[in-house]
C-alpha cells in the first residue's frame, strides 16, 4: 500500500472514530431533547425493501419517531439514475415503499414522507451548492468511487460524482440537523457538512452542519453470503409472504460444518442467518446458536423461518390493509409532498436573499 493509500484509510478511520464518538453523544441529547432534531433519511426506489433495510434503518427511524423529532423521509426518485440508464418500474417501487414504511409504523401525522421529482425547488439549490466543491472533492470521495466500481453501467454518468451534492440539497433543504446513517455514507455527510459550513461562510448562517448517527445494526447477508441488496436477488422483502420467505432461507448458503456456532469472521452465511434469527426474536446470537447446536443448517433454517415469519406478521397484515386503500397511500405522498413544497420554497427565498438574488 503506498504512502498516500495508507494516509487515506487512517483519515477514514478516524472520520469513523469520531462519528461513533459523536453518536454516543447524540443519543444522550436525543434523550435529553428530542425536539431539538430534525431528522432527514430516506432510500432510492430501485427494488422491494428488505430485512437489511428493517433491521438496519427503517426500524431505527420508527424510534427517533417515536421519540418526537420531527422526521423527514425522501423517496430519491432522481437519484435511481445515478448508476443506471432508465428508472425502471418507478411508480411500482415507489407505492411499494410507502406501503413498507407504513407498515413499519411510519406516522404521516409525525413524519413526512416525499420525492425528488416533486419538490422543483429542493433540486434547484443543488446548482449553488455545486459551486461550494471542487472536481477533485468529489473525485475524491471513496464512497461513490465504491459505488462507481459496482455500477452496471459500463460508463458512468456526472450524475454520479453529483450525487453527494444532491443529497446535500436533500439534507439541507428542511435544515436537518440529523442523519441516520451507515459508516459508508459518511463522506457523503462530509460533503453536506462542508457545503452548509462554505455557505454559510460566503453568503451569512443558513443552514445547520448535521450530524451523522450512526447505526449500531450490524451487517446482515443476503441469502447467497453476500451483500444483501435489492439488486442481487439475495434479500427477503419486507412484503415477502410466509412460504416466499421459508423458500428463500431453504436456499440460504450455509457451510459443511453441521455443528451450528455463531463466528461472523470464520463462518460469514451460518452466523448471518443466526443474527437474522437473533435479531427477529430480539435474542442474543451466541445464545440462539447455542440452542441449535448439532441440529445443523436443517434447524438453523427453520429457526430462522419461524423467527422471521413470527416477527413480520403484524407488519404483512398492516401492509396488505393499507393494499386495499391505496387512494390513502398516494394521499400520504401528496401531503407530504406539499409540506416538503412549502418548506423548500421558504429555504430557497432565503438563499436568493443571502445571495442577492443571484439564482
Amino acid at each position: 500500500m503506498t504512502t498516500t493509500a495508507t494516509a487515506a484509510t487512517a483519515d477514514t478511520v478516524d472520520v469513523a472514530a469520531s462519528a461513533r464518538r459523536r453518536s454516543v453523544e447524540l443519543e444522550q441529547q436525543i434523550q435529553q431533547n428530542p425536539g431539538r432534531f430534525r431528522v432527514m433519511t430516506g432510500d432510492r426506489p430501485t427494488g422491494p425493501l428488505h430485512l437489511g433495510h428493517y433491521f438496519g434503518t427503517l426500524h431505527n427511524r420508527v424510534r427517533l419517531q417515536d421519540l418526537g423529532m420531527d422526521v423527514f423521509v425522501i423517496i430519491a426518485d432522481y437519484q435511481v439514475l445515478t448508476d443506471r440508464d432508465v428508472a425502471d418500474r418507478l411508480i411500482e417501487h415507489m407505492e411499494g415503499m410507502l406501503l413498507d414504511y407504513l407498515a413499519i409504523g411510519i406516522d404521516p401525522a409525525r413524519s413526512t414522507v416525499f420525492n425528488h421529482s416533486a419538490v422543483p425547488a429542493l433540486n434547484q439549490l443543488m446548482l449553488p451548492f455545486l459551486s461550494l466543491v471542487s472536481v477533485a472533492e468529489l473525485n475524491r470521495n471513496p464512497t461513490v468511487k465504491d459505488e462507481i466500481a459496482h455500477s452496471r453501467q459500463s460508463a458512468v454518468s456526472g450524475l454520479m460524482f453529483t450525487y453527494p451534492v444532491h443529497q446535500a440539497a436533500d439534507i439541507l433543504f428542511c435544515k436537518g440537523n440529523l442523519v441516520p446513517v451507515g459508516q459508508d455514507q459518511l463522506p457523503h455527510l462530509e460533503v453536506t457538512r462542508t457545503v452548509a459550513r462554505r455557505f454559510n461562510e460566503r453568503y451569512g448562517a443558513v443552514f445547520p452542519e448535521p450530524d451523522a448517527l450512526l447505526s449500531a445494526a450490524p451487517l446482515l447477508l443476503g441469502t447467497d453470503g453476500t451483500k444483501m441488496s435489492k439488486s442481487r436477488g439475495n434479500s427477503i422483502a419486507l412484503g415477502a409472504t410466509a412460504d416466499e420467505t421459508a423458500r428463500l432461507i431453504k436456499g440460504a448458503k450455509t457451510d459443511a460444518e453441521r455443528y451450528i456456532t455463531y463466528d461472523p469472521e470464520n463462518r460469514p452465511g451460518v452466523s448471518s442467518l443466526v443474527l437474522l434469527a437473533a435479531l427477529c426474536m430480539d435474542r442474543d446470537p451466541h445464545a440462539v446458536a447455542e440452542e441449535i447446536g448439532g441440529g445443523g443448517a436443517t434447524a438453523l433454517k427453520r429457526t430462522v423461518t419461524e423467527a422471521v415469519n413470527s416477527r413480520m406478521a403484524p407488519i404483512r397484515a398492516r401492509r396488505a390493509e393499507y393494499a386495499r386503500d391505496m387512494g390513502y397511500v398516494r394521499s400520504v405522498l401528496r401531503a407530504g409532498n406539499e409540506r416538503a413544497n412549502e418548506i423548500a420554497a421558504a429555504t430557497l427565498d432565503e438563499v436568493r436573499g443571502v445571495m442577492g438574488g443571484g439564482i
